[in-house]
């Protein structure tokens, strides 16, 4: 599941393999794209940005990018057989003389002027795994709506960006907050935000997301996936259930125990 960490390897691999070259080849593999052609540009530089990406080429366009729940991208060297998925699976292939990056179920595929990006990421918050984040820019987001759920701020690209379902169900279990805890109630929103920061840089290296300091083999993380099974810390069964506003719910998993707060355990589901 792409998160913010996913983005920010793949947009590090692409950038090492591009940056620099001239594309020779360019298939847009999406109706309203079809005739688009970017061969004969310079791939300039790939960025990330929370959960999008930005590949930006010479004269001022910028191919943007998002993978949602699915999307994956995947360098083969020139020549080599792809691997990622069945061929109507990819949505847009670039290459090079020496690489090709192929884009599986990539939803959101879009080429807009670069002076124009704004347009598609200027509403997102702070950048989690920027260097420059900025930490106090992301509290005043996040307080503007003092009696949302906290989970539910969390996962608004708006307030900060970069966190999906796994690091806000870790997050708040490490917290010890409830995921339906109003924002205005949590007790130290500092200490969030400087822990999903931190998972999210000490993860951005490498494919296997870990929580719990773990490299074994299910023991990676603490709460999320983990439906119906015993709490790594007190032994309570851990809760699922869908939050969020209708139509736009996402899974939640804690410990009801681990992390108190509003009462919403009799409308958990557990998989046992």
């Amino acid at each position: 599941m792409p998160e913010g960490d996913t983005v920010w390897l793949a947009a590090k691999r692409l950038h090492e393999a591009f940056a620099g070259e001239v594309l020779t080849r360019s298939d847009f593999r999406i109706p309203r794209l079809a005739t688009a052609d970017l061969s004969g540009r310079r791939v300039l530089e790939i960025v990330p940005r929370g959960k999008h990406m930005l590949t930006r080429v010479d004269a001022g366009l910028t191919l943007h990018t998002h993978l949602e729940m699915d999307g994956a991208w995947r360098i083969f060297d020139a020549g080599a057989r792809w691997t990622g998925g069945p061929g109507h699976e990819i949505r847009i292939v670039l290459g090079t003389g020496r690489r090709t990056a192929v884009g599986y179920r990539i939803p959101v595929i879009e080429l807009i002027e670069t002076a124009q990006e704004f347009e598609v990421i200027g509403h997102l918050g702070p950048d989690l795994l920027a260097a420059d984040f900025d930490a106090a820019e992301a509290f005043r987001r996040l307080g503007a709506e003092p009696d949302a759920a906290i989970a539910d701020a969390l996962l608004d690209q708006r307030n900060l960006a970069g966190i999906g379902n796994v690091y806000k169900s870790e997050v708040l279990f490490l917290s010890g907050v409830a995921p339906w805890t109003p924002v205005a109630d949590v007790a130290d929103l500092t200490r969030v935000v400087d822990l999903a920061r931190r998972l999210l840089l000490a993860n951005r290296e490498r494919f296997q997301r870990i929580t719990t300091g773990s490299r074994r083999r299910g023991e990676e993380l603490w709460v999320y996936g983990r439906a119906g099974r015993p709490c790594r810390r007190c032994g309570t069964s851990i809760s699922r259930r869908m939050q969020g506003q209708p139509g736009r719910e996402r899974v939640t998993y804690w410990c009801a125990r681990c992390q108190a707060g509003p009462d919403v355990t009799a409308a958990a589901i557990n998989d046992a």
